[in-house]
């Protein structure tokens, strides 16, 4: 058995809500159709002509990549170019390819908690939260449909809250209706008022998504007209956020620290900024480029924000504030997160019946190298 693109990018984007991406950002199925069934999936942080290659002999359809090959909008397509030529090559080789990056670098159990549990720490909570507003959805089922319906819903994304999953409400009562003379009524004849048993079923849902989870309720309610209500709310659902920000078991001193992310991030070394014996105890991290949620760090009482691509004149600046900068590199504060997100849709596939597998690429690495 196979799975489309269209059903592994709903899994996606259930993690990965598309709404949290930020506006520049270009993320989704990029290449290729979302019909496309295929068997093997490729993991990787850049779509690179050796990631294609691997995803070629791994005999995968689909290349599931952070940051997009196609990045900002194309005029026209050369194939001398190495964006061109990336085009080229998976078309050609009828290769799909979906990017998930700052809706990904932001979702909770996306890179930065991934990050964060490399680092081991407790406490976690995000740098700077995110809000998705919320919608009610209610219908009303007979008795003997609402457990189908109530999954279905629910494997749409419906019924989260906190920690918590699958939240949601029933109540039994009684629904009329007078079918008119083209109706097929599940229950009851046309012309012919009916009194019936029903469970009103009540769930929440972020906004965005309540379209999906009305699709699947409709398709798995006997109903011929399905009633259902959408109510929006003024509470918010918060979805994770850029940055995380936790706390060690013991305090260390900021070289020791480096040295910490240093190995688990197995990297070749790491720049720091601040002074070696300084005590840590409050750390921030953010994958990528995230000298950007410094301020945010310092706010949330950090001592050293963990990340990538720091530049000179900010990391002077962030000396003078007090708050102390590990640099790891985009690559290696970002890879982290292939592992669970490899866990997360082989449990997908597991559960949908997919028969789908997840490979992480063993051709890419950083790109800087140390001398």
């Amino acid at each position: 058995m196979s799975a489309s693109c269209k059903v592994i990018a709903e899994a996606i984007e259930r993690l990965a809500p598309l709404e949290l991406a930020e506006d520049w950002d270009n993320v989704g199925l990029l290449v290729g159709s979302p019909e496309h069934q295929v068997t093997k999936v490729l993991l990787t942080l850049d779509v690179t002509e050796e990631v294609i290659d691997e995803a070629v002999a791994l005999e995968a359809g689909l290349i599931i990549s952070h940051h997009p090959c196609l990045f900002h909008p194309a005029k026209n397509i050369c194939t001398d170019t190495m964006t061109g030529s990336l085009l080229k090559k998976l078309i050609k080789m009828d290769m799909s390819v979906y990017a998930a990056h700052t809706n990904l670098d932001v979702a909770a159990g996306g890179v930065n908690d991934a990050l964060a549990a490399k680092m081991q720490l407790n406490e976690v909570v995000p740098l700077r939260p995110v809000q998705l507003p919320l919608v009610k959805i209610v219908t009303y089922v007979p008795p003997g449909h609402w457990r189908t319906i109530w999954q279905a819903m629910t494997d749409a994304g419906a019924g989260h809250i906190g920690k918590y999953s699958h939240c949601g409400f029933r109540v039994a009562g009684k629904g009329t209706f007078l079918p008119g003379e083209e109706a097929r009524p599940f229950i009851g004849e046309p012309h012919q008022l009916s009194e019936v048993d029903e469970i009103r079923l009540e769930t929440v849902a972020p906004a965005s998504i309540s379209d999906r989870i009305i699709r699947a309720m409709i398709a798995n309610h006997p109903y011929e007209e399905v009633a259902y209500d959408i109510y929006p709310l003024q509470n918010s659902q918060t979805a994770g956020g850029m940055g995380r920000v936790g706390n060690l078991l013991h305090p260390v001193t900021l070289s020791e620290f480096a040295t910490r992310v240093k190995e688990l991030l197995s990297l070749t070394g790491v720049r720091f900024v601040g002074k070696s014996d300084s005590l840590m105890k409050r750390i921030a991290v953010c994958g990528g480029a995230g000298a950007g949620v410094a301020a945010a760090a310092r706010l949330m009482g950090a001592d050293v924000l963990v990340t990538g691509d720091i530049r000179y004149h900010e990391a002077m600046n962030e000396l003078a504030e007090g708050l102390c900068l590990i640099d790891g590199g985009h690559f290696g504060t970002e890879f982290p997160t292939m592992i669970p997100l490899q866990r997360y849709l082989s449990a997908c596939s597991a559960s949908g019946g997919w028969n789908c597998q997840f490979f992480i690429t063993q051709k890419q690495s950083d790109i800087w190298q140390w001398i």
